[in-house]
């Protein structure tokens, strides 16, 4: 038995070695511990690729809260709740953390069961843990608290958790329920009459208006199957039995609420909602309206097992773990932010309440991040779902007056560079999806292109593309425009390569719209790229406005100021639109090519950041797709596995998981915006898409295994297919792509 085997092994509940549903394939935990490959140890950026940025997720796909135990008592930036090598649990948190990311939990809300001595402090009630005790699903987590010997369990739906408790003890039994508000103003109050605790958490921003109100809370509403036999609440460490309320100050003041029960099984259903009190619960009632925890834990499960089920694989089953993990990890964001009856907050400084009409309403986009893979797998596998998506970004564009860049918490951010809301909208539209509502959507895609924002205080807020109007003047970003209204300052040279990218989006959008005129401007400014990429030495460099090139000059230095998260060199690959172009620009197919060696055979490629993640699918374009098919295979076995530690970098929002799912079915979008998906090389003996207008499309490997990732020859449909890539219109027509695999490169 391998090592990979060995830790498959070890991973695996108890008596479940032969496991039929996509769910139970699921390991929640891969990315929750410090990244043990070798791209995290030499690359990372902030130190937040080593930490372990993915908490296990709780719930159903794109869910509003999910549920996860809670290590860490924060809302801070960069801290997710949970950590997989902390050793105590302080809790069960309602979370909205963005999985994979170094944002910030909001809204959220801690449920803590204990016996005999009232603890409050989250330090001090920690209680140690066993992992043998512990199943970690999508759709179920178990676990016995040793402190108090209490068997916690949790279940939930969208807008609804389900979670019970069995205590041991017949001493004093307690749950506690804390609002985790950082800024100390969380409310909490309890009915008695009622067996109920309902509250809320405000929401704050950071980045761009870091402090300030976000305008909207986290509501949550909590009913217990049983009275109490005492409750109270408590400020910072002040203890106030039978009383029945408590507001924090505003001066960092935790609050919270308790009560005592008699009986030894407890089962407690919550309500969320970023609306009201009401509408939490609202919400309750229609997901989970009766005391059956096995009926919500199902109704999770076949919820997951939908989801994940679209698409089957035949292989091993640690590829079919290290699949359908990074599928689910795919699907927890954007996540649903509108009511059962469709109402939602406002959005930024709106605060209205709106109602969502024929389609939900969805929040927190890392769009930076997202647009590359994970919303074209929305699109792939779940048209209505990106619909409703790109819908919720129409709404955010018309409430706040300029599409938004990189949106979350309900607000703008200007968090990281590009407009890739363009990105994600026009792929949608281009791969044919219509139920949204694309005329308003171009009218504010328009916007953001070609308006500068004149405007000091909502620029400074994150409307509009940053440092627009130097990128309108020279066709690039001079070195001397520092970007400082921005999260992410300067990084000249990235911000002109996406611009240019987004320009291509839009211009295809123009073009299927009949914006003639538009598609002219937008298709020139898609050259944009050449500005910044230097002939001489082929490579994406500063540049003065004067046109001369910044020295002294080392392309593989990882944090130039012109670049985002990366170097030079990385970043001249960043070119999905126009790569032919590329090569000729930088010299041609030959110059080309060893320059994508060297990123390789010299350890500068970098998987655990988004700029990377075509660059893998660039050999074809040089007619050496083999390089492609070799490796991608070996990224998948180097830069990803099963355990805790098992993530090469920052999840962000799913997209590291979704490039794993395309690779291992075969291909990739390397330019969302267009229908063409580059091949690769599948990891497995078939992959089946059961696609959403009814057909199916598979692809059949045969041949397949470790030592043979060259496809030699391959037919679609039975007859004789030789292009590198695949798209999007021959997929939904369903079909059968064989590929003959061979240790021989062709």
């Amino acid at each position: 038995m391998n090592y990979k085997n060995i830790i498959f092994a070890l991973l695996l509940p108890f008596g479940s070695l032969a496991q039929k549903q996509p769910a139970d394939y699921v390991n929640p935990l891969i990315g929750s511990a410090p990244s043990t490959t070798e791209s995290a140890k030499k690359h990372s950026e902030a130190g937040s690729e080593m930490k372990g940025q993915i908490v296990p997720a709780i719930g159903v796909p794109q869910g509003m809260t999910s549920w996860t135990p809670q290590t860490r008592a924060t809302e801070l930036k960069c801290i997710p709740p949970f950590y997989y090598n902390d050793t105590k649990i302080q809790g069960f948190r309602g979370t909205h953390w963005m999985n994979g990311s170094c944002v910030q939990d909001y809204g959220s809300v801690t449920i803590m069961p204990m016996s005999g001595k009232l603890t409050i402090n989250a330090n001090e009630r920690g209680s140690d843990f066993d992992r043998k005790t512990e199943t970690v699903k999508p759709y179920f987590y178990e676990v016995i608290l040793k402190k108090d010997n209490i068997k916690a369990q949790m279940t939930a739906l969208a807008r609804a958790g389900f979670l019970q408790f069995s205590f041991s003890q017949k001493q004093k039994n307690y749950i506690l329920v804390e609002p985790n508000s950082d800024e100390g103003e969380g409310f909490v109050e309890i009915h008695p009459e009622k067996n109920e605790i309902v509250g809320y958490n405000p929401v704050h921003r950071i980045y761009q208006g870091f402090g300030k109100s976000a305008g909207f809370s986290g509501y949550f509403v909590i009913q217990f199957d049983q009275s109490f036999t005492d409750y109270g609440v408590w400020k910072d460490q002040n203890i106030s039995a039978k009383a029945t309320q408590a507001q924090g100050n505003g001066k960092k003041q935790a609050v919270g609420a308790y009560a005592q029960f008699g009986n030894q099984l407890v089962k407690v259903r919550i309500g969320t909602s970023f609306t009201s009190l009401e509408g939490a619960r609202k919400n309750l009632e229609s997901e989970i309206n009766h005391w059956d925890f096995s009926k919500t834990q199902q109704a999770s499960n076949l919820a997951w097992n939908k989801a994940l089920g679209k698409i089957e694989v035949k292989g091993s089953d640690y590829d079919k773990t290290l699949f359908y993990s990074a599928l689910y990890h795919a699907k927890l964001t954007p996540r649903i932010f509108s009511d059962i009856d469709g109402s939602y907050p406002g959005f930024a400084d709106d605060d209205n309440l709106y109602k969502a009409q024929n389609f939900t309403y969805y929040e927190d986009y890392n769009l930076w991040d997202t647009y590359r893979a994970v919303h074209p797998l929305h699109t792939l596998l779940e048209p209505k779902v990106s619909a409703d998506m790109m819908q919720s970004l129409v709404k955010k564009a018309e409430q706040g007056t300029w599409l938004p860049i990189f949106p979350c918490w309900n607000h703008y951010t200007a968090a990281m560079i590009g407009d890739h809301a363009i990105a994600a909208i026009g792929d949608a539209y281009i791969k044919g999806i219509q139920d949204f509502d694309i005329k308003t959507a171009y009218r504010y895609m328009r916007k953001n292109a070609f308006e500068i924002n004149t405007d000091p205080k909502s620029y400074e807020e994150g409307k509009g593309r940053r440092a627009l109007a130097s990128y309108l003047q020279y066709n690039y970003i001079p070195l001397e425009d520092s970007v400082w209204q921005a999260f992410h300052k300067r990084e000249q040279v990235s911000r002109t390569l996406e611009y240019a990218y987004d320009d291509f989006v839009l211009a295809q959008v123009a073009q299927k719209l009949g914006e003639k005129a538009d598609y002219e401007t937008l298709i020139k400014r898609a050259k944009n790229y050449q500005n910044v990429i230097d002939p001489a030495t082929g490579y994406a460099r500063g540049r003065y406005a004067n046109g001369t090139w910044i020295k002294p000059f080392d392309p593989f230095v990882q944090r130039s100021s012109f670049i985002t998260e990366g170097s030079p060199a990385q970043y001249t690959f960043y070119v999905p639109q126009d790569v032919q172009g590329l090569i000729k620009h930088i010299g041609g197919t030959k110059r080309f090519v060893e320059k994508l060696d060297t990123l390789f055979e010299q350890g500068y490629y970098w998987h655990g950041n988004e700029p990377n993640n075509q660059i893998v699918y660039l050999y074809p374009f040089a007619n050496q797709a083999w390089k492609t098919q070799e490796k991608v295979r070996q990224i998948i076995r180097e830069e990803y596995d099963i355990s805790a530690g098992g993530m090469s970098g920052n999840e962000d929002g799913g997209q590291m998981s979704a490039w794993l799912v395309f690779s291992m079915m075969g291909y990739y979008p390397v330019c969302p915006g267009t229908p063409n998906y580059v091949l690769g090389s599948p990891s497995f003996e078939e992959t089946t898409l059961h696609l959403p207008n009814g057909k199916t499309f598979k692809i059949v490997a045969k041949g397949n295994a470790a030592t043979t990732p060259y496809i030699q020859s391959a037919r679609l449909n039975g007859k004789v297919f030789t292009q590198n890539f695949i798209t999007h219109q021959q997929i939904m027509a369903g079909g059968t792509l064989v590929l003959n695999m061979s240790s021989q490169k062709p």
